[in-house]
């Protein structure tokens, strides 16, 4: 098993195996990243469980009636079937300002699922960069924008001018961040 706390080495240790087949593993890792991610194509499955299209394929043939195929921008995909109300039901209200971590599931797109979510090129070449990714500025439930933490001082780079409550409310998210190595509070440094 293993539990990852931040940035810091992961705690690991040893347990029993399972008791369950390969084979129900594999289709309760399906039904997971459906619950997550969905919808989404058995492609996207094999690619993201790194065992290919074709067991992608299979474990959501398997699924069968526990699946609801939809139709989406980016093409047609799957849901689980005890997820669709949720799909149906009328959004929440949505936080003023959010600051997704890098790999927070929010930003684990892929292809056109990319493009639907930052349609600017750019601005998608400067979310997910070639290396360490940085986190994502969500304001008003849009991605307006990349951030990255060191130490107590946050580096907020906005795609677009902020209205001075975005920007109060991006600082009030940013405060509220734990600090396990200072002292000291978050200091937001805009670079716009």
């Amino acid at each position: 098993m293993i539990r990852w706390d931040g940035a810091r080495q992961p705690t690991v240790w040893t347990v029993p195996p399972p008791d369950t087949s390969p084979r129900a593993a594999g289709l309760e890792l399906a039904r997971r990243y459906l619950h997550i991610y969905g919808p989404a194509t058995p492609e996207a499955f094999g690619r993201w469980a790194g065992i290919g299209r074709r067991d992608g394929t299979a474990a959501f043939e398997a699924l069968g009636t526990s699946l609801t195929p939809v139709a989406t921008p980016v093409g047609d995909a799957w849901i689980l079937s005890q997820d669709e109300a949720g799909f149906r039901a009328g959004p929440g209200p949505v936080a003023p300002a959010r600051l997704l971590p890098s790999g927070d599931a929010f930003l684990l797109l892929h292809g056109a699922g990319r493009d639907l979510l930052v349609p600017g090129a750019d601005h998608r070449r400067a979310l997910w960069t070639p290396r360490v990714w940085p986190g994502g500025l969500l304001v008003g439930g849009e991605i307006a924008g990349t951030w990255r933490r060191a130490d107590a001082v946050l580096t907020v780079q906005p795609w677009r001018k902020l209205s001075r409550a975005e920007r109060d409310a991006v600082a009030a998210e940013a405060a509220s961040l734990p600090l396990l190595t200072t002292k000291n509070r978050i200091a937001v440094r805009w670079d716009d």
